[in-house]
């Protein structure tokens, strides 16, 4: 038989106990569901003029709807219901995301100990066995409303924890990424400089060294016209240096250091192209130069990489307008999307393949699956760059992941896990573009930049 709440209190809204007081400043939102009117009415009355806001329910079904219209920051419950008990009401509470956190307090005349079990088991943070006394009722309520209100405090420290940390990862990542630069900078500055007066020596030589040669050789050839019988000593130091060889080998020799040299030089002019030495930090740029620079410092990598031989680039160029960026910011996200595809494919067997594809795609255009895409909406057209690999490919939670600061895959001492990072922060908040990666296991990996062809520029 259910009890009914007692009709005589008297002195109850007193105020002396301090804890009334503290109740009343909490001043929470509290749902009273009871299927008796009077039970409703006196808790509603005991509870408001405590300071807290009450609303109630005469049954489960209408609790569920109002608590969807307006979630409550307390819960009082009665068990014994017709059609949906209190069990249920709990049950179907913590099962929701939105209201699984709501404190859920059980009020019934149930007082067997199965029965306190079972309202703990699904879900309830406290029970009040009726008859109940009011300050019974208005200590546990003030006890659970503060409980909440430290939860939900804590909840919003740990989010500003959080968010604070991304921001000091991201400030890390920042200030170590301009201080790479910065030091590339004046690496290729210093490299630049020294390798380029020998280089500059070695070409002015050479053609001199040339002439020389032909003017000894000629000289050479008029002695043997001219006395075709030489002593015995210059017959045997004629065919120790074998004089016909080398005036056909010579030729070639000198072409072969011409053309190191140039190979030097190339480097030293792509090395200055890739960090932009000198330019201006925002303007317009041969996106195909800057990937074309990237591959010749990667070179000694791509070739003959282990026993499996060269990893083949295959480039798919469209024909594209120049772009307005932060040109060496952005061959860094060349460098580190490609250093990450040879890094992929080292360990792999031939055949190894690294495409690259460009080509121009309209912002009206749909959305490309998965992409990252800080500013959706832009004006104007953009260029598309695909590079794409045929390695062993990454699980789904690792390339998730693969834009998060100081995260890698790689042993102690194989990378910092800043490289993805940076490419991230250059596309996204430096050019409002967009990057993406399509990877599945042995499926090898794909990534997409997207780039405006022009964006008004973000300080460095």
């Amino acid at each position: 038989m259910r009890d009914s709440l007692p009709q005589t209190y008297k002195g109850y809204f007193t105020g002396h106990d301090m804890n009334y007081e503290a109740t009343g400043a909490l001043k929470g939102n509290i749902l009273i569901v009871d299927d008796i009117p009077n039970n409703l009415h006196l808790l509603a009355k005991i509870l408001s003029k405590q300071g807290y806001k009450t609303r109630t329910a005469p049954d489960g079904q209408l609790a569920l709807r109002s608590i969807e219209s307006t979630h409550p920051d307390l819960i009082l419950l009665d068990i014994m219901m017709p059609g949906m008990d209190g069990y249920k009401v709990c049950q179907a509470l913590k099962a929701s995301a939105a209201t699984k956190d709501i404190p859920i307090i059980f009020i019934s005349a149930l007082n067997e100990v199965f029965d306190k079990i079972k309202a703990f088991e699904v879900g309830g943070v406290d029970y009040i066995t009726k008859p109940f006394q009011e300050q019974e009722v208005l200590v546990r309520v003030s006890n659970q409303l503060m409980q909440r209100q430290l939860f939900q405090q804590t909840q919003s420290y740990a989010q500003q924890l959080e968010q604070t940390l991304t921001e000091l990862k991201k400030t890390q990542a920042q200030l170590i990424q301009k201080e790479k630069m910065a030091s590339l900078g004046q690496l290729a500055a210093g490299i630049a400089h020294e390798i380029n007066n020998p280089v500059n020596f070695i070409y002015g030589n050479i053609g001199m060294a040339g002439d020389y040669a032909r003017d000894l050789l000629r000289l050479l050839q008029l002695y043997r016209h001219y006395y075709p019988q030489p002593v015995a000593e210059i017959v045997g130091e004629l065919n120790k240096i074998q004089p016909d060889f080398i005036a056909d080998d010579y030729p070639k020799l000198l072409k072969s250091m011409k053309d190191g040299a140039s190979r030097i030089s190339e480097i030293v002019v792509s090395f200055r192209n890739f960090s932009r030495l000198g330019e201006e930090k925002y303007k317009p740029v041969d996106i195909h130069q800057g990937i074309d620079n990237t591959l010749v410092i990667l070179q000694h990598r791509l070739k003959k990489a282990n026993t499996a031989g060269d990893i083949e680039v295959i480039k798919q160029y469209s024909q594209l307008p120049k772009i307005t960026c932060y040109a060496s910011q952005l061959n860094q996200v060349f460098m580190n999307v490609l250093t990450n595809a040879i890094d992929a494919l080292e360990a792999q067997p031939s055949p190894r393949k690294i495409t690259i594809s460009t080509s121009l795609a309209s912002d009206s255009e749909p959305a490309l699956h998965n992409l990252d895409a800080k500013f959706p909406h832009q004006t104007s057209q953009s260029v598309m760059i695909h590079i794409t690999d045929n390695g062993c490919g990454m699980s789904e939670e690792v390339r998730r992941r693969i834009f998060d600061p100081f995260f890698t895959t790689k042993p102690v001492g194989g990378g910092t896990g800043l490289g993805l990072a940076i490419s991230h922060d250059i596309v996204v908040e430096k050019h409002r573009g967009q990057i993406s990666c399509i990877s599945a296991i042995g499926g090898g990996t794909e990534f997409i930049v997207k780039i405006p062809i022009s964006v008004i520029a973000v300080d460095s």
